[in-house]
């Protein structure tokens, strides 16, 4: 059934108005955190998948970081294991690293990868492992009821060092990464790393031109819940002063914010519960989301 003309014509001045924005990125390397619904609801996974290879096909470099709290807690669920968090940060033992690396290294990142190929791209599935490229260490956070302590989540990591050498070669033989946020410690030993902060340093050591995040909100909403659509480094450093942004916004945001500091050009915060939204964000004038810049 043919298009009537007013569909038509609106058809065409969206692929118009994504030409320039084509030609702005062309070649540049957009780091994307994978999360939330976008990753666990069947239509969001199908959408995600085609806007990756999308981007792809007209010029840009995604590479993408993805989560799996939620896959996680199943899984031990399963085995009898009860999750234990901290801070907002899950407790690792060994039994618990055993059950990440599984989830994350095989179950969910090949999903990914297989979604994507299905759709015409060329991805590749990797963890921080991998050629060790992700270097990690222990990480140790402050006891906020007894001040001077430190809290040991087991095998949770902070990042050391990004080898960004792996991922470049794959950039140029046209393939598509897709990494799963575990380190390597010196002696060969695993770390969960948080996955909003592995994208974010990633996108700094790549000097990528964007870092998009996808949430389970519409942005970073002011303290009435109305969307904050810009904000600058100093603007945001007065959110986490007035208790703004908590909670699970705290790492995102804090990725985000070393990223532009770091030199990324810009970093969204967007609802992955959106149709399209890494299409709206890159490839529209109005975008979506929370735009953050340095200045």
């Amino acid at each position: 059934m043919p298009l009537s003309p007013s569909t038509a014509k609106e058809k065409a001045n969206i692929l118009a108005e994504a030409l320039p924005y084509i030609q702005r990125f062309h070649g540049k390397t957009i780091v994307i955190k994978y999360g939330g619904n976008a990753m666990t609801e069947e239509s969001l996974k199908q959408g995600f998948a085609r806007d990756v290879v999308l981007l792809k096909l007209v010029g840009m470099n995604p590479v993408i970081v993805h989560g799996g709290g939620p896959q996680i807690s199943e899984m031990l669920e399963r085995i009898g294991k009860k999750g234990e968090f901290v801070q907002g940060m899950r407790v690792t033992d060994s039994e618990t690293m055993d059950v990440v690396e599984m989830v994350l290294g095989g179950l969910v990142n090949k999903d990914i990868v297989s979604l994507i190929n299905r759709h015409g791209g060329l991805a590749v599935g990797l963890t921080g492992k991998d050629g060790a490229f992700i270097r990690a260490r222990k990480m140790l956070i402050q006891d906020k009821e007894r001040a001077g302590e430190w809290l040991d989540l087991g095998q949770v990591g902070e990042i050391e060092s990004i080898d960004p050498a792996l991922i470049a070669l794959l950039d140029t033989r046209n393939f598509i990464p897709v990494i799963a946020p575990i380190g390597v410690g010196i002696n060969g030993e695993s770390y969960n790393i948080n996955a909003d902060l592995v994208a974010g340093k990633l996108a700094e050591i790549l000097n990528a031109e964007k870092l998009i995040l996808l949430t389970n909100t519409p942005g970073v909403l002011d303290k009435n819940g109305n969307l904050l659509s810009g904000l600058t480094a100093r603007s945001v450093d007065q959110l986490f002063a007035d208790g703004t942004i908590s909670g699970g916004m705290l790492p995102k945001i804090g990725s985000a914010l070393d990223a532009v500091k770091a030199g990324v050009r810009s970093c969204h915060i967007i609802d992955g519960r959106v149709d399209h939204a890494l299409l709206l964000e890159v490839l529209t004038d109005e975008g979506v989301g929370t735009l953050i810049k340095a200045e």
